[in-house]
């Protein structure tokens, strides 16, 4: 099985878990069905199921056009706002895709929106098991960046993080925006010192300069670059009290003060 980068929008990415022996994919937030349906052609795949992480419409924009065409499986989380799903998932549970050899835990992630959830890919079934996991956050967790709080709280949206930053280092992240060399660029205004994050927005700019994605990328690299990750060391502690002009006395107070730091960047 291998993962492809589906562009959509401006800067979307759509996820296809794809079997090339059973010649199907499955889709993580398909926003748009014009891109799928050229991706499926191109590739002569089927699509034989759905991944939906929460409920804004550049995630789910294509899904009620998809199924009619394909009658394909559409999971997702318990909101009446999504159209076409068949089984809602939350905290917990766990999803086998015979079709494509993969299973998935679920785990909630609140804070984006307060449905939102996130699909780990554990293992392969039958015999070529995986060592690596990979996670399919959708605006939870971005590359160098976290998405903005449009319902959930502060609290939430640190603790959702923490159960990504949680997962093994090795862990493959793919977020669902190319919004990486922004969200480096204040990274670097809160984190000034860190050499990780200058080598990392270095290369980010280069790759966008060639026009080349910039995701996924690992929890490891989210974990030594990425402020909102951070919230709960010293240096970035430290600038985010520069900026408020208070103590700040927990991860999560440091956390509110960078979201709305970047939200005004």
């Amino acid at each position: 099985m291998q993962v492809d980068r589906i562009a959509a929008f401006s800067d979307n990415y759509i996820w296809a878990l794809r079997n090339d022996r059973a010649s199907c994919c499955t889709l993580v937030d398909p926003g748009e069905s014009e891109p799928v349906e050229h991706y499926l052609a191109q590739n002569n795949l089927s699509l034989a199921s759905i991944l939906i992480t929460h409920h804004h419409y550049d995630h789910t924009g294509g899904v009620e056009k998809l199924k009619q065409q394909h009658q394909c499986k559409v999971y997702g989380p318990d909101n009446a706002k999504i159209k076409g799903i068949d089984q809602t998932l939350k905290q917990g549970d766990s999803i086998t895709l015979s079709e494509i050899d993969a299973s998935f835990d679920i785990i909630e992630v609140p804070g984006h929106t307060l449905d939102h959830i996130a699909y780990i890919l554990k293992d392969r079934i039958g015999e070529n098991r995986i060592d690596k996991k990979s996670v399919f956050c959708g605006d939870t967790l971005f590359a160098g960046g976290c998405g903005r709080l449009f319902e959930g709280t502060p609290e939430q949206m640190w603790h959702s993080l923490q159960k990504l930053a949680s997962l093994p280092a090795n862990t493959t992240v793919y977020c669902a925006h190319e919004y990486t060399e922004a969200n480096l660029a204040f990274a670097r205004e809160v984190d000034k010192h860190n050499a990780d994050l200058k080598r990392r927005q270095e290369l980010v700019k280069q790759k966008r300069a060639d026009n080349q994605a910039t995701v996924p990328s690992t929890i490891e690299e989210e974990l030594a670059t990425n402020p909102f990750l951070r919230a709960n060391r010293k240096e970035v502690a430290s600038a985010a009290e520069t900026f408020s002009g208070q103590p700040l006395s927990t991860p999560e107070d440091v956390f509110a003060v960078i979201r709305q730091w970047k939200d005004n960047f």
